[in-house]
């Protein structure tokens, strides 16, 4: 047998990801998409498979390289998915009655297709299209046939270049907030919601599309179909002259002959999302948040279809809930976040209680439910990045049906994670985890890599898939690795989630640096070789504890808010600051300014590495330029900023794959230079 080796940071282009399950009618197969980074390209490879739920085997069914989005046809005769493979994204038909059958596609939109849902009848598809009124106007003047799909897209390709080519040397009409997003600015482009025929598509011909929404200003959410077929539910702002539009979110039904739309429920206290028909047409499911507020508890209720006052189904659970589905006998399954993991749970209706059904150490990333109450769910643990999970509608045990990762696993030595749970100064318990370095001696002290999670309301899980990689690898540089759940973060309950309301620097590192005291105490680290490092929300208490505290040998902060008040005019997503606050920064300026790192970067000992991507429009870059001039100019500390050109505030996670190597080498890096003696590197 071959002696295993410590992680590497180019393995991160080696783990393969199982996203977006999806059971077949008659439960015998999964479709699920396939990703794997390629660094030599600087792109992910997306392909779907299927997966036997006998545990037979899997098979590639596409190899273009750009495929995703897999939904079964009613009768499971026909796979619909979404390919960029001739450029823009189209929804193509694969017909599965015959092994080596050949994807047709079905749409042909110049801005692309997206979101396929089948009617019940399999008749149809709805699904999402972007336009702007000028193209609408257009498109409904049109009444001549298409030319062939490769003749479109070569000449939307043309068209989308010119396009682009011209608006870069052009100025940019801003009027309303946001202007951008992700990782560009906003054009007038919008996503409405159409419905195709499918019979053209089995057929080789490109289908009609008939557009039922003609929205201005705001987007529709993925389309879900009424049971009968007869409407589609989706959510959109009822507010669409208001800025922010996420502050505004609705369910909406439409009537799919009329196009008729119909707010579905009357209140503009509550933000609903995920809105998701029972298969008895009596119920919508949906996840609810006061409007103005961000760290409340989402409340996952029931909305009565033909009216009546909404059920909340986690009152007395006091946790959040992620995805949702129905089986066709009505019964409903949730992933719930709880105590650092994600596990999958029935939900009785009649008493709100959530009965586990895959529980454990793990992390469930995505999950769909069969017609008969079989699980297929995307899953991570803590030594196995991703996995494809199954369990039967019976009483069976789960099972993992793919072994994506086997290949990895055999060669690369996986240290093993440590759960902790220690009590804070604060009064609260907290959850934390340790890896020791690769191998590590007893009663030797290492350096410590502190990792701080984002949000701020998000969650730390020892089988994060997102973060897998990462804490291997600085646990086989020499690292014991450190990581918890500070007040803030959501899984403990809604007052633990409010804990850092109108403070979120003191108390959350009050939290942290007693995981640090405790990592000494257990005499694993040398409390003079200690780095920290964060993104996002995590990036700012990097900034906080670096102006708060001299303890730290080395800081990578990533992605960070430092000031509180350019973030809220700079950023997408500028509640957080007035919902977190109770405060907009014009009525109390010396509030925020109080609450910003920035205000005591002037105190910065700790050598500090900001990363920071130019097309972060979540965090945008002038943060990290003012932390940098700010320290730069104020002190004689070392610091470095690090630019990541195309890439937006997903970097770390779903970057261009060199991005990400790049990331990682540097960050380890600076804690070498700073961490360790020149005869430990």
């Amino acid at each position: 047998m071959t002696e295993k080796r410590p992680i590497t940071v180019e393995d991160l282009t080696k783990i393969i990801y199982v996203n977006d399950p999806q059971i077949s009618p008659d439960g015998q197969w999964i479709a699920f998409v396939h990703t794997t980074p390629n660094a030599n390209e600087k792109r992910y490879t997306t392909q779907i498979w299927l997966a036997a739920t006998d545990g037979s085997g899997t098979r590639q069914l596409t190899r273009g390289g750009k495929d995703s989005s897999p939904r079964w046809s009613p009768d499971g005769q026909t796979l619909a998915f979404v390919s960029t493979r001739n450029g823009v994204p189209q929804i193509f038909l694969l017909p599965l009655t015959a092994l080596g059958g050949e994807a047709r596609p079905l749409t042909s939109h110049a801005n692309g297709a997206v979101a396929p849902a089948w009617s019940p009848d399999g008749k149809q598809i709805a699904y999402l299209s972007g336009s702007n009124v000028d193209e609408r106007a257009k498109e409904d003047s049109d009444e001549k046939d298409e030319p062939p799909i490769d003749e479109l897209e070569g000449k939307y390709r043309k068209d989308r270049e010119a396009e682009e080519k011209k608006a870069y040397f052009d100025p940019m009409p801003m009027e309303r907030i946001p202007y951008r997003q992700g990782t560009s600015y906003m054009d007038d482009r919008r996503q409405q919601i159409y419905v195709i025929p499918t019979a053209e598509g089995l057929e080789g011909d490109l289908g009609k599309p008939r557009r039922l929404t003609s929205q201005e200003y705001v987007s529709y959410t993925p389309p879900q179909w009424s049971p009968d077929g007869s409407t589609l539910y989706t959510g959109r702002p009822w507010n669409t002259e208001a800025d922010e539009h996420f502050r505004w979110f609705n369910i909406f039904a439409i009537d799919v002959d009329s196009g008729e739309e119909t707010r579905f429920i009357e209140d503009d206290e509550h933000n609903y999302f995920g809105a998701l028909p029972s298969p008895d047409g009596q119920w919508l499911a949906a996840v609810r948040g006061e409007t103005y507020k961000t760290d409340d508890l989402g409340r996952f209720v029931l909305l009565p279809i033909n009216g009546g006052e909404p059920v909340v189904l986690n009152e007395t659970l006091d946790r959040s809930v992620g995805g949702f589905d129905w089986t066709e006998d009505n019964r409903l399954f949730a992933s719930v976040m709880d105590n650092g993991s994600a596990n999958i749970y029935e939900v009785h209706i009649a008493n709100k209680r959530f009965k586990p059904v895959v529980t454990g150490r793990m992390f469930v990333n995505e999950f769909a439910v069969g017609k008969d109450g079989s699980l297929a769910y995307s899953i991570s643990t803590p030594t196995n990045p991703n996995e494809l999970g199954y369990k039967a509608a019976d009483t069976s045990e789960p099972t993992i049906l793919t072994d994506v990762n086997k290949k990895l696993l055999d060669e690369v030595i996986v240290q093993q994670t440590y759960e902790v749970r220690f009590g804070s100064p604060s009064g609260t318990e907290i959850q934390g985890w340790y890896i020791l370095p690769v191998g590590y001696e007893e009663g030797k002290q290492y350096p410590l890599a502190l990792n701080i999670h984002g949000g701020p309301h998000a969650m730390w899980s020892d089988s994060a898939r997102s973060m897998w990689h990462e804490w291997q690898f600085h646990a086989a540089s020499g690292y014991v690795v450190f990581f918890c759940n500070p007040r803030g973060g959501d899984g403990y309950g809604e007052a633990f989630q409010q804990a850092i309301h109108n403070d979120w620097g003191d108390a959350a590192m009050v939290d942290v640096m007693a995981g640090v005291d405790l990592m000494i105490e257990k005499g694993l680290v040398d409390p003079s070789k200690m780095a920290v490092t964060g993104g996002s929300y995590g990036g700012y208490m990097t900034g906080w504890i670096v102006g708060h505290t001299d303890r730290f040998a080395a800081a990578v902060s990533q992605r960070g808010v430092y000031n509180l008040t350019s973030f809220y005019g700079t950023s997408d997503v500028p509640v957080l600051i007035s919902a977190e606050f109770d405060a907009e920064p014009w009525e109390d300026p010396q509030k925020l300014w109080a609450h910003s790192p920035l205000a005591y970067a002037h105190n910065v000992t700790t050598p500090t590495l900001l990363i920071h991507s130019e097309n972060d429009f979540r965090v945008p870059i002038e943060q990290a330029e003012q932390f940098f001039a700010w320290v730069r100019r104020a002190t004689d500390t070392p610091i470095k900023m690090l630019r990541y050109p195309r890439e937006g505030h997903e970097l770390s996670r779903s970057g261009e794959p060199n991005h990400r190597i790049s990331r990682l080498t540097e960050m380890v890096n600076w804690f070498d230079t700073y961490c360790k003696d020149s005869a430990e590197d």
